[in-house]
């Protein structure tokens, strides 16, 4: 539903990009289980990233960051079940993507959030417009989904069935469809 970026996992109050302390860039998520299951984010989480690869800073840690014991035991199932494959890309591989408890997330500077988006001018352009204020952009569900098509996620009949809900002009419905065409989803 909607996507923020920040920092956690660190002790410095009000970390910043240039000033993060011990904190990792992270990406935070709010969804509607009944759209997706927290097993299937898991499941796009592991499959888009490489877990084998060694932490080489704490900054771009890989790492869940889990809120509950619920979220705790999945995480640790998922994993376990991707160390245990007995083929594909992970096979006979230690895992290194960490599972840790959840601290204070610090919301990213604005200029972080809905990057994609923001190198669209068009589209850019007309979510400003519709949310004035940098907090209403970067909690907007619309705008969540616009980044997301605008960088090759979303499918054509996802757009079909959503643009409308956008917010967009005719213009923008336009540049977008374009950009999903590229694509080729």
């Amino acid at each position: 539903m909607r996507t923020r970026v920040g920092y956690t996992g660190g002790k410095k109050d009000n970390p910043t990009y240039h000033s993060l302390g011990n904190h990792t860039e992270t990406l935070q998520i709010d969804y509607d289980p009944t759209v997706i299951t927290y097993d299937e984010l898991l499941a796009i989480f592991w499959s888009s990233h490489n877990p084998t690869r060694r932490t080489w800073s704490q900054q771009y840690k890989a790492a869940i960051f889990v809120h509950d014991d619920r979220q705790l035991r999945q995480a640790e199932r998922s994993k376990a079940a991707i160390s245990e494959e007995k083929t594909g890309r992970f096979f006979n591989r230690t895992i290194h993507t960490e599972i840790i408890p959840s601290s204070t997330f610090y919301r990213a500077e604005n200029y972080h959030h809905k990057y994609l988006l923001q190198h669209s001018p068009q589209i850019w352009d007309e979510i400003r417009e519709i949310y004035r204020k940098p907090s209403d952009w970067i909690n907007s569900t619309a705008a969540a989904r616009l980044n997301g098509y605008v960088g090759g996620y979303g499918t054509m009949a996802q757009l079909e069935e959503e643009i409308d809900r956008l917010g967009l002009s005719t213009l923008g419905q336009k540049q977008l469809w374009k950009m999903v065409r590229r694509f080729g989803k």
